[in-house]
């Protein structure tokens, strides 16, 4: 946008403050009309607070904002939205019971004659507006739940953009990592509808880990640090390199550990696994040693896989056999398939009898419970085993859970009795992984644990991967990100359309050759 274009936004001395903690010192932010101004910081650094002061969540303890000139108050979210200020969070807010059109319009439903929701109109208005910003794909009957994550953070945007009338119109859109789940053609679907939206006038304060989209995107990048910013710059004159050297204070080091594949005996064979409406005919082993990426667009099945595989889904035909080699201290032949038969998995207990683990691609929703502390968290996978008798062995339990925390460096290091909801993102995704640690797993599932992750705590779980997998691990690495999915990997096996199309070797293969077979336009 030209230079001249009138100031949208203006934050002025922002402090926030929890009790005597100060979690923002004096923030300074300024944003025109159709810019994408684009905030960067590693887990903790302020931005989810700030965010949270936009949203009008949280009200700052000093400081003052201002839209197109006019100093305002936000007091709840009402008066944000009020304000045309839309946030679209990372964690998802969608009524998962009612339907697309349902969690679109809520409170602003067509009627008819005698006040009753004319139905029809509103599931065509639905459609309108998910059509007008490229996801005319969903179905808008759909109940939400149903959607996978990618689509509901779809309808979540689609969401933000509804306003009186079903039209959109927001002055300023807050999005928080929003393209965590989304890869391929959705993922530019999103990048297109931000430039419509900045045709349109309106600024868009852009959240995000991915720093190649950052680069791509902003029009200005804010970089903020202990709760301050410390720089502010144009993507041309600066580089991902030096981003992440002003969000850590350091330099980036090496991101992805330098692998020596060595695949070992196989510990999970899958073989023909068949569910209708979502994926068929699915064959491929996991060995020990070796991390194997799954590379799909939405809608291609990969979450339902590593779902039916841990027997959190069933399936209708094929089979899930777990070497004996990876039975977990404690579990039964029959359950551990070490008979050699080929069998499916009726329940996650069995699977974790058999040594798998899965780690799922929504935290908040299904990998913690958000009202316990981070030490009954991480000892939730391990109630049964850690025992005295018939009562807990609260002792054993604390030390367990002191050695994981100390090992993935989950932060503060006093986490054990905090409630998890208070982390970070990045060590929320850590307390998952400890959970599952603590299982002894042999065959380790994870979609997309990187979400929502800065760069230094990414570095971070991609060694504790390649730790764990020369330590004799099979690890499966579902993920929208194909950088990481080349480069943290061994292998990759690439889905479309519920079918897996292609088997890759990582360090020989490029990111458009996985895209093209993700697509299905390979020569």
């Amino acid at each position: 946008m030209s230079s001249t274009a009138r100031t949208a936004l203006e934050i002025r001395g922002v402090r926030k403050a929890y009790g005597s903690t100060e979690v923002l010192h004096g923030v300074d932010l300024t944003g025109r009309a159709g810019d994408v101004l684009a905030v960067v910081g590693a887990n903790g650094a302020g931005k989810s607070t700030l965010i949270k002061i936009l949203a009008g969540a949280e009200r700052m303890s000093a400081g003052e904002l201002r839209l197109d000139g006019e100093r305002v108050e936000l007091r709840s979210p009402h008066d944000a939205h009020a304000h045309g200020i839309r946030t679209v969070h990372q964690e998802l807010t969608l009524v998962p019971q009612l339907s697309v059109t349902e969690n679109l319009l809520m409170g602003h439903f067509p009627r008819r004659f005698g006040g009753l929701i004319d139905w029809r109109a509103a599931h065509a208005r639905a459609r309108e507006l998910l059509e007008s910003i490229g996801y005319g794909a969903i179905d808008p009957r759909t109940r939400a739940g149903r959607l996978t994550v990618a689509r509901q953070q779809m309808v979540e945007i689609a969401k933000a953009l509804v306003s009186e009338g079903g039209r959109a119109g927001p002055r300023v859109l807050v999005l928080d990592e929003p393209s965590a789940v989304l890869a391929g053609g959705d993922l530019e679907s999103l990048f297109t509808l931000i430039r419509r939206l900045q045709r349109r006038g309106v600024l868009i304060v852009y959240v995000s880990h991915r720093l190649a989209e950052v680069t791509e995107l902003a029009t200005t990048i804010v970089v903020i640090k202990d709760g301050r910013i410390v720089a502010e710059t144009a993507p041309e004159r600066t580089d991902e390199n030096e981003l992440i050297r002003l969000m850590a204070g350091r330099g980036p080091g090496r991101l992805y550990p330098a692998r020596r594949p060595d695949a070992g005996e196989p510990l999970l064979t899958v073989s023909g696994l068949h569910r209708p409406g979502e994926f068929r005919d699915i064959s491929f082993t996991l060995r020990a040693g070796e991390i194997t990426g799954l590379f799909g667009l939405v809608g291609s099945g990969r979450s339902e896989l590593a779902r039916c595989v841990f027997g959190a889904e069933p399936a209708h035909a094929g089979s899930v056999t777990a070497s004996a080699v990876g039975t977990a201290p404690g579990s039964t032949s029959e359950a551990a398939g070490a008979s050699g038969g080929h069998r499916l998995f009726r329940s996650p207990r069995e699977a974790i009898a058999a040594g798998l683990a899965l780690v799922t691609e929504d935290r908040k929703r299904t990998g913690l419970v958000l009202g316990l502390s981070t030490a009954e968290n991480i000892g939730l996978t391990t109630l049964r085993t850690t025992t005295r008798g018939p009562l807990l062995d609260t002792g054993r339990r604390r030390r367990e859970v002191t050695a994981m925390v100390e090992r993935l460096d989950i932060r503060p290091a006093h986490c054990a009795g905090l409630p998890v909801r208070t982390l970070s993102g990045g060590n929320q995704q850590k307390a998952v992984l400890a959970k599952w640690l603590l299982t002894g797993p042999r065959v380790l599932l994870l979609d997309e644990p990187t979400r929502g992750v800065d760069m230094a705590t990414r570095a971070e779980i991609y060694r504790m991967l390649d730790e764990l997998a020369r330590a004799g691990m099979a690890v499966l690495l579902i993920s929208s990100d194909l950088t990481e999915v080349l480069g943290a990997t061994d292998r990759v096996l690439v889905m479309r359309e519920g079918r897996l199309t292609a088997e890759l070797p990582s360090d020989r293969t490029t990111e458009d050759t996985v895209l093209a077979h993700a697509i299905g336009h390979t020569a």
